[in-house]
C-alpha cells in the first residue's frame, strides 16, 4: 500500500519484506475470503483509542478516497450489509492482493522472510533470519498479535520499546465470550443465531448473536469484546420490540414470543420459570421474562488471539507523529496499522484506516 503512492522512478530502492510466502495474506481470509474494505458509515466512533486522531484521519484520506483508489486499480466494492450494516465487500479478497501486486512492481519482495530486529547507526540495519537489509528509512506495518498461523509476531511492539515507546495494555479484540457457569446454558445452544443488542462501555451494539460451544460470538459479540473490559454487559434479546405486547392470550410462553424455541427453553431453565400460559404468569415471574430484554452477565474472558480478528492497545500514538506517522522517538521510523494504538469495530473499519493511515505516510514520504 506505501509503495503504491510513491514516485516509482524516485523511489526504486523500496523493498517489502514479509514473513509469508505471498504478499496479503490476511486480506486473503478477510470477510469471508471477500475483504470487507471499508463501511458507509465509517465514523470516528466507530474506534477505540484517540479519536480526534482517527478524526483527522478519515478526514485525510476518507472512505469516499478509499472507493476512489480502489476503482482506479480496478476494485469494485459493493455494500453488503448482511453482517455489518453498510460494510463494503470486494468480489473476492483476490482482487485486491492482485492490486497490490500490480501497483508494486517495483518494490523489490523479500517473502519467506521474518524480521528478528532493528538497530540504527547512522542508518537503519534490518536484521531477518536470512540476511542483513540496510535501509535510510523504515515503516513497520506488521500488524498485531492475533493470526499467528499468517506471521503475525510481537517484533513491532519489541521494536518500538526498543526505542523508546510505550505500548498500551495488548488484548485480543474482535473475538467471542467465553462464560461464567451461570451462563453454561448458552453453551447447548452452540449454532443458533439472532438479532440482539448489546450495552457495553455506554454503547449500545446491534448485530447477530451466535452461540458457540464456549459461550457466544456472532458480529455483535466482536464488536461488544472491543469496549469490554471487565465486569457486567448486557443483552436486548428482543431488540425494537416490547415484551409486554406479547403477554396476553392463552399462548404457552415459548409460543407466544418470537424467539427459537430451543433458545426460550433454555432461557426459560435458567431463570427457573416455567413453559406455561403467559396470561397464568404472576408479577415475579414476569419480572424474570423481563431479563429478556437486559440480560446483565459478565464474560469469563474471551477466545485467545488465535481466534481474534485484531489485537487492541498498541504503540501509544501520542509518541507518534499525526501528520506523517514518522516516531517521535527516532526520526525515520515510521508506524502504522493495526501495531498502533487504534482500533476499529467489525465492519471494514481496520481496513479504512490501515489504507488511511498508509496512504497519508505514503504522501509524506513522497515529500
Amino acid at each position: 500500500m506505501l509503495a503504491s503512492n510513491l514516485d516509482k522512478k524516485k523511489y526504486k530502492n523500496i523493498c517489502l519484506i514479509d514473513t509469508n510466502a505471498k504478499i496479503g495474506s490476511k486480506i486473503k481470509v478477510s470477510g469471508g475470503a471477500k475483504c470487507n474494505i471499508t463501511n458507509e458509515l465509517v465514523t470516528s466512533n466507530n474506534y477505540l483509542g484517540d479519536r480526534e486522531f482517527v478524526k483527522e484521519l478519515l478526514k485525510n484520506f476518507s472512505k469516499d478516497d478509499l472507493l476512489a483508489f480502489l476503482n482506479k486499480n480496478g476494485v469494485t466494492p459493493k455494500i453488503n450489509p448482511k453482517i455489518v450494516k453498510g460494510t463494503y465487500f470486494c468480489n473476492t479478497s483476490q482482487d485486491v492482493i492482485d492490486m497490490f501486486t500490480k501497483i508494486t512492481t517495483h518494490v523489490k519482495k523479500y517473502l519467506n522472510t521474518t524480521v528478528l530486529d532493528l538497530d540504527f547507526d547512522k542508518h537503519f540495519k534490518i536484521k531477518t533470519d536470512s540476511k542483513l537489509i540496510e535501509a535510510k528509512k523504515v515503516v513497520i506495518a506488521s500488524g498485531g498479535l492475533s493470526y499467528s498461523m499468517l506471521g503475525a509476531s510481537s517484533i513491532a511492539f519489541d521494536i518500538a520499546k526498543k526505542f523508546g515507546h510505550s505500548i498500551i495494555k495488548l488484548e485480543p479484540a474482535l473475538v467471542g465470550f467465553t462464560v461464567q457457569k451461570e451462563q453454561f446454558w448458552f453453551k447447548n445452544l452452540a449454532g443458533i443465531s439472532m438479532p440482539v443488542f448489546t450495552f457495553v462501555d455506554d454503547k449500545r451494539i446491534e448485530g447477530s448473536l451466535l452461540f458457540a460451544h464456549k459461550g457466544c460470538s456472532g458480529p455483535v459479540i466482536l464488536t461488544s469484546s472491543l469496549y469490554w473490559k471487565k465486569g457486567k454487559m448486557a443483552i436486548d434479546f428482543l431488540p425494537k420490540q416490547k415484551l409486554e405486547s406479547f403477554l396476553h392470550g392463552n399462548k404457552i410462553i415459548s409460543s407466544a414470543l418470537p424467539l427459537p424455541k430451543r433458545f426460550i427453553q433454555e432461557f426459560l431453565l435458567s431463570v427457573e420459570l416455567e413453559d406455561k400460559s403467559v396470561s397464568k404468569l404472576t408479577n415475579d415471574e414476569k419480572t424474570k421474562l423481563l431479563l429478556l430484554k437486559n440480560y446483565e452477565f459478565s464474560p469469563a474472558g474471551n477466545f485467545g488471539y488465535t481466534k481474534a480478528e485484531v489485537t487492541k492497545g498498541g504503540i501509544n500514538t501520542d509518541e507518534i507523529n499525526h501528520s506523517s506517522f514518522e516516531s517521535l522517538k527516532l526520526k525515520d521510523l515510521y508506524f502504522i496499522g493495526e501495531c498502533l494504538d487504534i482500533t476499529g469495530e467489525l465492519g471494514g473499519f481496520n481496513f479504512q484506516i490501515a489504507f488511511s493511515e498508509g496512504m497519508i505516510c505514503a504522501r509524506e514520504l513522497n515529500k
